[in-house]
């Protein structure tokens, strides 16, 4: 193996076991403190991306971005609509593990929230995710293929929270991220399509009045 495909092997493999034990340990402490802790991995993980890819810092959004990323949003969100009714008759833990998620949204007050999920754990998410690992994946295995091998890390991360319907609406989103980065949508569109469907469908517009599921 080349020294650097050596080194970006390292990078990928130290990244996404970070990234699994932070999930873990996010979801599984204390309930009442989630939010401080998913702000902590959010912030790691953005770092991390940002270390080891440097060019992702010099990313600047343009307007086409933003109105990119909220139409892939608006997308996604109808794509959740299905999914959460899907959820609902399917899976028979379904709306409890959907109401379980939503109950987060009552820890802490509504702005501190909208901050939090858009100044880090959105963007660091797809910094690290499609910024990071999935362009260490593409590099390797080409564009698609890295995509479908993100986007299953990515629901596989969510594996330690034991919600079967948060995996599923994890992996739903991941995959849609995932290649829309592929067909090369910019990394300011996605981080402004991760902020936007973050905050409408976990604060402003939960489907079926009781939701799906953030990511």
């Amino acid at each position: 193996m080349k020294p650097n495909r050596r080194r970006e092997a390292i990078e990928l493999l130290a990244g996404l076991a970070a990234a699994y034990a932070a999930f873990a340990t996010t979801f599984r402490g204390p309930r009442h403190r989630f939010w401080q802790r998913m702000t902590r991995t959010g912030a790691a993980l953005g770092s991390v991306a940002l270390v080891a890819e440097p060019d992702l810092g010099r990313l600047r959004p343009l307007v086409r971005d933003v109105a990119l990323g909220l139409g892939s949003a608006a997308v996604l969100y109808e794509v959740f609509q299905a999914g959460d009714r899907m959820a609902r008759r399917l899976i028979p833990e379904g709306a409890e593990e959907i109401g379980d998620v939503y109950e987060l949204r009552e820890l802490r007050p509504r702005p501190e929230l909208v901050a939090r999920l858009a100044l880090v754990i959105a963007p660091a998410e797809e910094l690290f995710w499609r910024g990071l690992v999935q362009g260490l994946l593409g590099r390797r295995y080409g564009r698609w293929q890295g995509a479908a091998l993100t986007s299953a890390a990515y629901a596989g991360a969510h594996v330690s929270t034991g919600n079967l319907t948060l995996v599923g609406a994890a992996g739903t989103a991941g995959a849609f991220w995932s290649a829309l980065r592929a067909a090369g949508m910019p990394m300011p569109a996605l981080i402004a399509s991760h902020v936007a469907w973050d905050l409408w469908i976990f604060l402003v517009a939960p489907t079926e009045q009781s939701g799906a599921v953030v990511s």
